[in-house]
């Protein structure tokens, strides 16, 4: 199979939920999300999960047109309700509303409740550290791992995300699970039809398995062991507790097509220029990525990495050599392009 092209990738997703009932801006900038996963290097959360929004518009847990409502509005603080929207699109919002307003109170704090799955986290925070910010992010999702000792699946694998403007550099970029691993990397092996590694998973019997399915079905490993837990915990609080959204049981994954999400996120926004001139923050941030990377190499290590440094690496290799899907994301592609008539649109030959 031939690489894909990006640009052709973007425009059949967007094509794909126009195609839903979404408005065409969303529309390309839930596609973007997407393809931008891909670019990254991180197809768990690529055009892998293409149909599972669409089947959420379908099924009507998801609404495609998304209207926002504020429920708080008072300066630095806002909270919006995002009405089973589109989580990308409020996602997009919240992270536009939180830069406003940290430009004038110097720092900001957006909620967003009855919101969907909204792909990557660094997606929305890169946004905010190209304004000039320091963002944080965080969201909850749905039951995936157990707290620690026991043996019912509660809580979300609960990312969050942390991005800052690193000067001559591209942004520093922290994104992660509070599992061993995220969800859709367990999707994706079992896409490719690969078996994972012992230790990211139990099976339904609390057994170590590698069989991708087994640990969908059964329960994801924190990160860390009890310390991925508490993070984990810390998240939903900060995601579902305080936004006024779900949390715990209350959430639903985005693989659960026919079940309202009711996730919450929360973006904070600092405006470095509250703390110091921008340029001098740039300058030093390079300076701190610099020494990070001139320590000795361990054995069997050719290079040190900042966190955000391998993604910026593989989006300008992606743009330019073009994008490798795995052969079941690309059956479900094909899929989705009969489905919807949309065969002449496809980025590949079927």
């Amino acid at each position: 199979m031939d690489r894909i092209d990006y640009r052709r990738l973007v425009d059949f997703a967007a094509a794909v939920y126009m195609d839903g009932g979404v408005p065409d801006e969303d529309a390309r900038l839930l596609a973007d999300t997407l393809v931008q996963a891909d670019l990254w290097g991180h197809q768990s959360h690529g055009v892998l999960r293409l149909g599972w929004y669409l089947d959420r518009i379908k099924n009507e847990v998801m609404t495609p047109v998304t209207v926002p409502q504020f429920e708080v509005d008072a300066g630095a603080v806002a909270v919006i309700n995002g009405r089973d929207g589109v989580g990308q699109v409020l996602a997009h919002r919240a992270c536009r509303e939180a830069v406003r307003r940290a430009k004038k109170h110097g720092i900001a704090a957006v909620g967003v409740h009855s919101s969907n799955h909204f792909g990557t986290c660094m997606y929305y925070t890169r946004l905010g550290a190209l304004d000039g910010c320091v963002m944080m992010l965080t969201t909850n999702g749905g039951p995936a791992m157990a707290p620690w000792g026991g043996m019912e699946k509660i809580i979300g694998t609960n990312p969050w995300s942390v991005a800052a403007p690193a000067g001559k550099y591209p942004p520093l970029l922290v994104d992660m699970a509070n599992t061993g691993v995220a969800r859709g990397k367990i999707y994706l092996a079992r896409n490719k039809r690969l078996p994972i590694p012992l230790g990211w998973a139990l099976n339904c019997n609390g057994e170590p398995t590698t069989d991708p399915q087994e640990a969908i079905d059964g329960i994801i490993l924190p990160m860390a062991e009890h310390k991925g837990y508490a993070i984990a915990v810390m998240v939903d609080m900060l995601s579902g507790v305080l936004t006024g959204s779900g949390f715990l049981s209350a959430v639903h994954s985005p693989y659960r097509t026919t079940e309202k999400s009711n996730c919450g996120h929360l973006m904070v926004a600092v405006d470095i220029e509250a703390f110091q001139p921008l340029d001098q923050f740039q300058s030093r941030m390079e300076d701190f990525l610099e020494e990070i990377k001139s320590v000795p190499l361990a054995p069997g290590h050719d290079e040190v990495f900042y966190p955000g440094e391998i993604e910026a690496a593989n989006d300008v290799r992606h743009r330019r050599e073009g994008l490798h899907l795995a052969e079941d994301t690309l059956t479900s592609l094909k899929t989705i392009a009969a489905e919807t008539g949309l065969c002449d649109t496809l980025p590949f030959s079927a």
